[in-house]
């Protein structure tokens, strides 16, 4: 096949890592997208090696290996294993490393770690010990209760920001860490595949699917 023709039959096809990049941008994480440390995972791995991603992230001074396992806890209470694997079987603290690590600016690094140290100071206020020595149930209570103040925090600072123009809300320490924990686990090959009723080429599309109580959500295509 002549080089011309080469060209022609693969100027529809798009990479992984621009299936991503496109993504990433789509959903306001351009940064990621950009990053050397990402790029490099997509063209040598169809998935993120969560090893190496804890590695870098250690690496580059962020989080050490206990911080890791601690985000993996967290993200664990609130997507927890049932019949479908939870957060930590998808590897979304190292995914949160990543994350802060590769995409935050040292502010907001700096904002994310004290957001940690707060999770774990509220939580020996609620249970009188750290996050890690509670039960799965003390947990829950735990971030349940943290979850319901920083959502009433939201509802607060955004009718703030509609009295006040320039006003720049408050954020929540919880906020990015709950959404970053959403964000990894429904992009990664679990929460696509397990999680959600994932189908690679999709065919028609319906507006209108049956649905029954229980039914697993249909992941999104990039």
């Amino acid at each position: 096949m002549s080089k011309q023709n080469t060209k022609q039959a693969t100027a529809g096809l798009i990479s992984r890592r621009t299936v991503i990049q496109r993504t990433l941008m789509g959903m306001g994480y351009t940064s990621l997208a950009l990053s050397p440390l990402l790029n490099s995972a997509c063209a040598t791995r169809e998935t993120l090696d969560a090893a190496k991603v804890s590695e870098a992230a250690i690496e580059a001074g962020r989080f050490s290996a206990q911080q890791i396992a601690w985000l993996d806890e967290v993200a664990e209470t609130i997507l927890p294993r049932t019949d479908t694997p939870g957060a930590k079987d998808a590897q979304v603290g190292a995914f949160i490393a990543l994350m802060v690590t590769d995409t935050y600016s040292p502010e907001r690094q700096q904002t994310f770690a004290k957001g940690m140290a707060d999770l774990e100071s509220d939580c020996r206020q609620i249970t009188d010990k750290g996050f890690l020595d509670c039960s799965a149930a003390e947990r829950t209570q735990v971030l349940t209760q943290i979850d319901r103040t920083a959502w009433e925090q939201a509802q607060e600072e955004g009718q703030k920001a509609q009295t006040n123009p320039g006003y720049e809300p408050e954020e929540h320490y919880f906020a990015p860490i709950k959404s970053l924990t959403l964000l990894g686990y429904f992009t990664s090959e679990i929460g696509y595949t397990q999680a959600m009723r994932y189908v690679e080429a999709p065919g028609r599309w319906d507006p209108c699917v049956p649905y029954t109580e229980g039914e697993k959500a249909w992941a999104p295509h990039a």
